[in-house]
Protein backbone atom coordinates (compact mmCIF):
# COMPACT_ATOMS: atom_id res chain seq x y z
CA UNK A 1 0.00 0.00 0.00
CA UNK A 2 1.37 3.57 -0.31
CA UNK A 3 1.35 6.63 1.97
CA UNK A 4 1.57 10.20 1.09
CA UNK A 5 2.57 11.99 3.99
CA UNK A 6 2.69 16.15 3.99
CA UNK A 7 4.81 17.66 6.47
CA UNK A 8 6.48 20.31 7.00
CA UNK A 9 8.60 24.16 8.27
CA UNK A 10 9.26 22.64 11.52
CA UNK A 11 10.26 19.63 13.83
CA UNK A 12 6.93 19.84 15.16
CA UNK A 13 5.39 19.20 12.02
CA UNK A 14 8.03 16.93 10.44
CA UNK A 15 8.57 14.27 13.36
CA UNK A 16 4.69 13.28 13.80
CA UNK A 17 4.65 12.52 10.27
CA UNK A 18 8.01 10.22 10.48
CA UNK A 19 6.38 8.96 13.59
CA UNK A 20 3.22 7.70 11.91
CA UNK A 21 5.32 6.32 8.76
CA UNK A 22 7.01 4.43 11.67
CA UNK A 23 3.42 3.01 13.14
CA UNK A 24 2.19 2.09 9.87
CA UNK A 25 6.04 0.21 8.63
CA UNK A 26 5.00 -1.71 11.90
CA UNK A 27 2.19 -3.31 10.75
CA UNK A 28 2.77 -2.57 7.28
CA UNK A 29 6.77 -3.57 6.71
CA UNK A 30 6.17 -3.84 2.73
CA UNK A 31 4.52 -0.22 2.74
CA UNK A 32 5.68 2.18 0.35
CA UNK A 33 6.20 6.15 1.68
CA UNK A 34 6.04 9.63 0.09
CA UNK A 35 6.74 12.69 1.82
CA UNK A 36 5.83 16.13 0.92
CA UNK A 37 7.37 18.97 2.22
CA UNK A 38 8.88 21.91 1.07
CA UNK A 39 12.26 22.16 -0.09
CA UNK A 40 14.10 24.57 2.08
CA UNK A 41 12.67 23.29 5.26
CA UNK A 42 13.94 21.18 8.24
CA UNK A 43 12.09 18.64 6.12
CA UNK A 44 14.49 18.46 3.69
CA UNK A 45 16.76 17.26 5.55
CA UNK A 46 15.23 15.18 8.13
CA UNK A 47 13.33 13.03 6.15
CA UNK A 48 16.07 11.82 3.98
CA UNK A 49 18.18 11.18 6.62
CA UNK A 50 15.30 8.94 7.94
CA UNK A 51 15.15 6.64 4.53
CA UNK A 52 12.41 8.29 3.24
CA UNK A 53 11.63 9.55 -0.46
CA UNK A 54 10.60 13.48 -0.57
CA UNK A 55 8.40 15.61 -2.97
CA UNK A 56 8.30 19.21 -3.06
CA UNK A 57 6.04 22.07 -2.96
CA UNK A 58 7.03 25.45 -3.39
CA UNK A 59 5.07 27.02 -0.21
CA UNK A 60 5.76 30.08 2.32
CA UNK A 61 3.56 31.59 5.10
CA UNK A 62 2.66 35.28 4.75
CA UNK A 63 4.66 37.44 7.23
CA UNK A 64 2.34 39.31 9.49
CA UNK A 65 4.92 42.32 10.54
CA UNK A 66 5.35 44.85 7.70
CA UNK A 67 8.87 45.50 7.21
CA UNK A 68 10.49 46.06 3.63
CA UNK A 69 11.95 42.78 3.81
CA UNK A 70 8.61 40.77 4.56
CA UNK A 71 7.44 42.72 1.56
CA UNK A 72 9.53 40.83 -0.66
CA UNK A 73 9.28 37.75 1.33
CA UNK A 74 5.08 38.09 0.88
CA UNK A 75 5.52 38.70 -2.62
CA UNK A 76 6.99 35.48 -3.12
CA UNK A 77 4.47 33.97 -0.92
CA UNK A 78 1.69 34.74 -3.05
CA UNK A 79 3.56 33.68 -5.83
CA UNK A 80 4.04 30.37 -4.26
CA UNK A 81 0.40 30.08 -3.75
CA UNK A 82 -0.35 30.29 -7.19
CA UNK A 83 1.46 26.93 -8.16
CA UNK A 84 1.23 25.47 -5.27
CA UNK A 85 -2.10 23.27 -5.83
CA UNK A 86 -0.92 22.46 -9.41
CA UNK A 87 2.22 20.93 -7.99
CA UNK A 88 0.55 19.07 -5.28
CA UNK A 89 -1.79 17.86 -7.69
CA UNK A 90 0.65 16.34 -9.77
CA UNK A 91 2.54 14.40 -6.66
CA UNK A 92 -1.00 13.03 -5.60
CA UNK A 93 -2.06 12.16 -9.34
CA UNK A 94 1.99 10.26 -9.97
CA UNK A 95 2.12 8.71 -6.53
CA UNK A 96 -1.48 7.39 -6.26
CA UNK A 97 -1.44 7.07 -2.82
CA UNK A 98 -4.09 4.98 -0.86
CA UNK A 99 -4.08 7.55 1.78
CA UNK A 100 -2.51 10.68 2.20
CA UNK A 101 -1.79 11.87 5.75
CA UNK A 102 -1.27 15.46 6.72
CA UNK A 103 0.50 16.89 9.66
CA UNK A 104 1.09 20.56 9.58
CA UNK A 105 3.38 22.88 7.64
CA UNK A 106 3.06 24.79 4.70
CA UNK A 107 3.11 21.86 2.34
CA UNK A 108 0.30 19.92 3.89
CA UNK A 109 -2.37 22.77 3.00
CA UNK A 110 -2.27 22.42 -0.82
CA UNK A 111 -1.23 18.40 -0.79
CA UNK A 112 -3.93 17.23 1.50
CA UNK A 113 -6.48 19.70 -0.50
CA UNK A 114 -5.13 17.87 -4.23
CA UNK A 115 -5.90 14.41 -2.44
CA UNK A 116 -9.26 15.18 -0.99
CA UNK A 117 -10.36 16.74 -4.27
CA UNK A 118 -8.98 13.82 -5.91
CA UNK A 119 -11.02 11.20 -4.02
CA UNK A 120 -8.32 10.25 -1.78
CA UNK A 121 -9.27 9.31 1.41
CA UNK A 122 -7.00 11.75 4.11
CA UNK A 123 -6.41 11.78 7.32
CA UNK A 124 -4.98 14.89 9.40
CA UNK A 125 -2.96 15.14 12.40
CA UNK A 126 -3.30 18.31 14.87
CA UNK A 127 -0.26 19.16 17.62
CA UNK A 128 -2.06 21.74 19.07
CA UNK A 129 -4.77 22.54 21.49
CA UNK A 130 -5.92 25.36 19.21
CA UNK A 131 -5.83 24.02 15.37
CA UNK A 132 -4.22 26.17 12.72
CA UNK A 133 -6.39 27.64 9.95
CA UNK A 134 -5.60 24.92 7.49
CA UNK A 135 -5.92 21.83 9.19
CA UNK A 136 -9.74 23.75 10.40
CA UNK A 137 -10.49 23.89 6.95
CA UNK A 138 -9.15 20.75 5.95
CA UNK A 139 -10.95 18.69 8.67
CA UNK A 140 -14.34 19.03 6.91
CA UNK A 141 -13.68 16.82 3.88
CA UNK A 142 -10.95 14.52 5.83
CA UNK A 143 -12.08 10.89 6.35
CA UNK A 144 -10.41 11.14 10.28
CA UNK A 145 -9.05 13.93 12.57
CA UNK A 146 -6.21 12.77 15.04
CA UNK A 147 -5.78 15.24 17.56
CA UNK A 148 -3.32 15.73 20.37
CA UNK A 149 -5.69 17.45 22.66
CA UNK A 150 -9.39 17.12 23.62
CA UNK A 151 -9.21 20.70 23.99
CA UNK A 152 -8.89 20.84 19.97
CA UNK A 153 -12.86 19.35 19.38
CA UNK A 154 -14.20 22.29 20.16
CA UNK A 155 -12.50 24.39 17.17
CA UNK A 156 -13.29 21.47 14.39
CA UNK A 157 -16.29 21.95 12.35
CA UNK A 158 -19.21 19.56 13.77
CA UNK A 159 -18.74 17.29 11.18
CA UNK A 160 -15.60 16.41 11.38
CA UNK A 161 -14.73 12.97 12.41
CA UNK A 162 -12.03 13.52 15.40
CA UNK A 163 -10.61 11.43 17.60
CA UNK A 164 -7.83 11.84 20.95
CA UNK A 165 -4.94 9.71 19.65
CA UNK A 166 -2.00 11.70 21.58
CA UNK A 167 1.39 12.43 19.84
CA UNK A 168 3.48 9.80 19.37
CA UNK A 169 7.08 10.48 20.73
CA UNK A 170 10.34 10.16 19.77
CA UNK A 171 11.74 6.49 19.84
CA UNK A 172 13.45 5.87 23.67
CA UNK A 173 12.04 8.68 25.29
CA UNK A 174 11.07 6.50 28.18
CA UNK A 175 13.19 3.76 28.26
CA UNK A 176 15.50 4.61 30.88
CA UNK A 177 14.85 5.72 34.65
CA UNK A 178 15.38 8.79 35.76
CA UNK A 179 18.27 7.04 38.37
CA UNK A 180 19.48 5.13 35.14
CA UNK A 181 19.58 8.55 33.40
CA UNK A 182 21.31 10.69 36.08
CA UNK A 183 23.91 8.18 36.46
CA UNK A 184 24.32 8.71 33.01
CA UNK A 185 24.44 12.39 33.42
CA UNK A 186 27.42 12.12 35.98
CA UNK A 187 26.21 15.12 37.98
CA UNK A 188 26.74 15.49 42.04
CA UNK A 189 23.64 15.38 44.12
CA UNK A 190 20.89 17.78 44.03
CA UNK A 191 18.02 18.57 41.76
CA UNK A 192 18.49 18.56 37.99
CA UNK A 193 17.38 21.54 36.14
CA UNK A 194 16.89 21.12 32.54
CA UNK A 195 16.11 24.45 29.92
CA UNK A 196 15.67 24.45 26.46
CA UNK A 197 14.64 26.76 23.72
CA UNK A 198 14.37 24.75 20.36
CA UNK A 199 17.04 24.27 17.91
CA UNK A 200 17.76 28.10 17.09
CA UNK A 201 16.84 28.95 20.79
CA UNK A 202 14.79 30.79 23.14
CA UNK A 203 16.30 34.47 23.09
CA UNK A 204 14.06 35.16 26.69
CA UNK A 205 15.13 32.15 27.64
CA UNK A 206 19.12 32.62 26.95
CA UNK A 207 18.85 36.39 28.42
CA UNK A 208 18.10 34.73 31.97
CA UNK A 209 19.89 32.13 32.42
CA UNK A 210 23.56 32.81 33.03
CA UNK A 211 21.91 35.32 35.78
CA UNK A 212 19.84 32.63 37.04
CA UNK A 213 23.46 30.03 36.88
CA UNK A 214 25.27 32.24 38.81
CA UNK A 215 22.73 32.43 41.37
CA UNK A 216 22.01 29.09 42.23
CA UNK A 217 26.16 28.67 42.19
CA UNK A 218 26.22 31.21 44.62
CA UNK A 219 23.62 30.51 46.93
CA UNK A 220 24.93 26.76 47.04
CA UNK A 221 21.18 25.66 45.88
CA UNK A 222 22.54 22.14 44.93
CA UNK A 223 21.27 22.72 41.43
CA UNK A 224 22.40 20.93 38.31
CA UNK A 225 21.79 22.95 35.22
CA UNK A 226 21.45 21.50 31.27
CA UNK A 227 20.59 24.19 29.33
CA UNK A 228 20.71 24.94 25.59
CA UNK A 229 21.30 27.33 24.14
CA UNK A 230 20.55 27.20 20.16
CA UNK A 231 22.22 28.75 16.67
CA UNK A 232 21.24 32.07 17.93
CA UNK A 233 22.55 31.68 20.96
CA UNK A 234 26.14 30.46 19.69
CA UNK A 235 27.98 33.18 20.14
CA UNK A 236 26.61 35.15 23.02
CA UNK A 237 26.15 32.82 25.84
CA UNK A 238 29.14 31.28 26.27
CA UNK A 239 30.42 35.41 26.45
CA UNK A 240 27.77 36.07 29.02
CA UNK A 241 29.08 32.87 31.13
CA UNK A 242 32.65 33.92 31.17
CA UNK A 243 31.18 37.83 32.10
CA UNK A 244 29.88 35.93 35.32
CA UNK A 245 32.76 33.93 35.91
CA UNK A 246 30.32 30.27 35.43
CA UNK A 247 32.00 28.97 32.51
CA UNK A 248 34.04 26.15 34.16
CA UNK A 249 31.91 23.95 36.61
CA UNK A 250 31.10 20.38 37.28
CA UNK A 251 27.08 21.63 37.91
CA UNK A 252 27.15 23.25 34.66
CA UNK A 253 26.63 21.75 31.07
CA UNK A 254 26.04 23.87 28.61
CA UNK A 255 25.42 23.79 24.77
CA UNK A 256 24.36 24.88 21.63
CA UNK A 257 21.75 21.67 21.31
CA UNK A 258 21.09 18.50 23.34
CA UNK A 259 21.87 15.40 21.31
CA UNK A 260 20.83 13.27 23.83
CA UNK A 261 17.59 14.61 25.19
CA UNK A 262 15.95 11.24 25.97
CA UNK A 263 18.53 10.79 28.72
CA UNK A 264 18.39 14.38 29.70
CA UNK A 265 14.46 14.77 29.72
CA UNK A 266 14.59 11.31 32.08
CA UNK A 267 17.09 12.58 34.60
CA UNK A 268 15.64 16.18 34.98
CA UNK A 269 13.65 17.10 38.13
CA UNK A 270 12.26 20.14 36.23
CA UNK A 271 11.75 21.71 32.81
CA UNK A 272 11.66 25.18 31.74
CA UNK A 273 11.15 25.31 28.19
CA UNK A 274 8.63 26.88 25.24
CA UNK A 275 5.19 24.72 24.84
CA UNK A 276 5.59 23.38 21.18
CA UNK A 277 2.99 20.19 21.12
CA UNK A 278 6.09 18.15 20.83
CA UNK A 279 8.10 19.20 24.16
CA UNK A 280 4.93 18.80 25.72
CA UNK A 281 4.23 15.08 25.05
CA UNK A 282 7.96 14.67 26.01
CA UNK A 283 6.85 15.71 29.31
CA UNK A 284 4.04 13.64 29.69
CA UNK A 285 5.69 10.76 28.74
CA UNK A 286 8.41 11.17 31.54
CA UNK A 287 6.24 12.76 33.64
CA UNK A 288 8.10 15.67 34.59
CA UNK A 289 7.56 19.12 36.47
CA UNK A 290 7.67 22.02 34.25
CA UNK A 291 7.66 26.06 33.99
CA UNK A 292 6.64 26.93 30.22
CA UNK A 293 7.47 29.95 28.29
CA UNK A 294 4.87 30.01 25.43
CA UNK A 295 6.30 31.72 22.44
CA UNK A 296 4.42 34.71 21.71
CA UNK A 297 4.13 34.95 18.60
CA UNK A 298 3.19 31.67 17.52
CA UNK A 299 0.75 30.85 14.92
CA UNK A 300 -2.66 31.55 16.99
CA UNK A 301 -0.84 31.86 20.09
CA UNK A 302 -1.32 27.81 20.06
CA UNK A 303 1.73 27.75 22.23
CA UNK A 304 -0.13 29.15 25.19
CA UNK A 305 -3.17 27.12 24.73
CA UNK A 306 -1.10 24.02 24.78
CA UNK A 307 0.29 25.18 28.03
CA UNK A 308 -2.37 26.23 29.80
CA UNK A 309 -3.72 22.23 29.42
CA UNK A 310 -0.61 21.52 31.68
CA UNK A 311 -1.36 24.32 33.69
CA UNK A 312 -4.90 23.85 34.48
CA UNK A 313 -3.95 20.16 35.14
CA UNK A 314 -1.76 21.82 38.01
CA UNK A 315 1.15 19.84 36.33
CA UNK A 316 2.87 22.80 35.10
CA UNK A 317 3.40 26.80 36.17
CA UNK A 318 2.71 28.46 33.02
CA UNK A 319 4.71 32.18 32.49
CA UNK A 320 3.58 34.53 29.64
CA UNK A 321 6.98 35.61 27.89
CA UNK A 322 5.71 39.63 28.81
CA UNK A 323 5.62 38.83 32.15
CA UNK A 324 8.79 36.95 32.85
CA UNK A 325 11.31 38.24 34.85
CA UNK A 326 14.79 36.74 36.66
CA UNK A 327 12.69 37.42 40.26
CA UNK A 328 10.15 35.81 38.79
CA UNK A 329 11.73 32.70 37.46
CA UNK A 330 14.08 32.60 40.65
CA UNK A 331 11.17 32.21 43.10
CA UNK A 332 9.37 29.32 40.74
CA UNK A 333 13.18 27.51 40.86
CA UNK A 334 13.76 28.09 44.96
CA UNK A 335 10.01 26.74 45.47
CA UNK A 336 9.82 23.43 43.62
CA UNK A 337 13.72 23.08 44.61
CA UNK A 338 12.67 23.83 48.55
CA UNK A 339 9.17 21.67 47.93
CA UNK A 340 10.32 18.42 46.03
CA UNK A 341 6.90 16.61 46.88
CA UNK A 342 4.82 19.63 45.42
CA UNK A 343 7.66 19.29 42.07
CA UNK A 344 6.69 15.31 42.17
CA UNK A 345 2.75 15.56 42.43
CA UNK A 346 3.14 18.17 39.61
CA UNK A 347 5.06 15.44 37.55
CA UNK A 348 2.59 13.18 38.48
CA UNK A 349 -0.03 15.22 36.66
CA UNK A 350 1.61 15.46 33.25
CA UNK A 351 2.15 11.68 33.39
CA UNK A 352 -0.81 11.45 33.89
CA UNK A 353 -2.55 13.53 30.93
CA UNK A 354 -0.03 10.86 28.71
CA UNK A 355 -2.07 8.67 26.08
CA UNK A 356 -0.12 5.30 26.55
CA UNK A 357 -1.79 3.77 23.58
CA UNK A 358 -1.03 6.69 21.15
CA UNK A 359 0.65 4.30 18.68
CA UNK A 360 -2.15 1.46 18.98
CA UNK A 361 -4.79 4.46 18.75
CA UNK A 362 -2.89 6.45 15.57
CA UNK A 363 -3.07 2.60 13.44
CA UNK A 364 -6.82 1.49 15.12
CA UNK A 365 -8.10 4.98 13.01
CA UNK A 366 -5.47 4.54 9.78
CA UNK A 367 -6.58 1.00 9.46
CA UNK A 368 -10.36 1.62 9.80
CA UNK A 369 -10.44 4.26 7.18
CA UNK A 370 -8.36 1.89 4.86
CA UNK A 371 -10.72 -0.44 5.29
CA UNK A 372 -13.86 2.09 4.55
CA UNK A 373 -12.18 3.40 1.20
Amino acid sequence: MKFLIACGGTGGHINPGLAIAGIIKKHLPDAEFLFAGTPDGMEAELVPAAGYKMAHVKVAGIQRSVSPRNLIRNAKAVGYLMTAGSHARKIVKDFQPDLAIGTGGYAAGPVIRAAQQLGIPTVIHEQNAYPGVTNKLLAKKASAVMMNFEAAKQYFPEEARTFVTGLPVRGGMTRRTAEQAKRKLGFPEGMTLLSFGGSQGAQCLNDLMPEIMEWHLKENLQINHIHAYGKFGRDSFPEAMKTRGIAENKRLRVSEYIHDMDICLAGADLVISRAGASTLSELQAVGRASILIPYPTAAENHQYHNAMVLGKAGAAIVIEQKDLTADRLRDAIRDLCEHPAKRIAMGQRAGALFAQDTDDRIWHIIEDVLNTK
